[in-house]
């Protein structure tokens, strides 16, 4: 996976090369990635739905992360990344069920990684179960939903605390919890990134 190659880019989002996917976080050139959100409403209330990462995860293990996400290989487009939501957590999309929420540009700088995103951001409203879910393990050990107010409650420095609810893996089989988890338990994006997907999900949801 760190040999893999992904085109870089400047700060203007201008393509200026092809690097591994090592030497990208090595360096910090900006690269470009897709996230896919699924949300759905339930009973006039909207959730967001967020994946826990792997411990064997190299970056971030143990972590809330986006539904779905992963890096756009050199010879990928934008609609390649789809991929990654089968991959990771077994559900098949389309893209046209999608919307995009645009590009969020975000930098994390947690030694020795340096990781310089130009992220393709989409929204997917769908009502699913949690049997819908075939999770990678060796990628995603679980899932969580949460109320989108409680969410955003949380990024805006509205509470410190907020329940969840889904399942884990564990050897092959599932477990469902209900959880209180505040900042410390998500990946650590900058808080201006949390911030501005909620901005751009608001405006989907009026």
């Amino acid at each position: 996976m760190e040999t893999e190659l992904l085109r870089i880019f400047n700060e203007d989002h201008e393509p200026i090369g092809v690097a591994t996917r090592a030497e990208i976080h090595e360096k910090g050139y900006w690269h470009e990635t897709f996230h896919y959100w699924l949300m759905e409403k339930d009973q006039g209330i909207y959730y967001i739905f967020l994946q826990l990462r792997s411990p064997k995860k190299k970056d971030y293990p143990n972590l809330l992360d986006i539904t779905a996400a992963g890096h756009l290989l050199a010879n990928e487009t934008v609609e390649d990344g789809i991929r990654e939501v089968k991959e990771e957590i077994g559900l098949t999309v389309r893209m046209e069920e999608l919307m995009s929420l645009g590009i969020l540009k975000y930098s994390v700088k947690m030694v020795p990684l340096i990781d310089n995103e130009l992220a393709h951001v989409f929204l997917h409203r769908k009502n699913v179960t949690l049997d819908s879910f075939v999770l990678q393990e060796e990628e995603v050990v679980g899932i969580y939903r949460m109320k989108f107010t409680d969410f955003s409650a949380l990024w805006r420095d509205d509470t410190e605390h907020i329940p969840m609810q889904g399942f884990e893996v564990k050897n092959g089989e599932r477990y469902f919890y209900v959880k209180s988890v505040g900042k410390e338990q998500f990946v650590p994006h900058d808080q201006s990134f949390y911030v501005a997907l909620i901005n751009k999900i608001q405006k989907e949801l009026k």
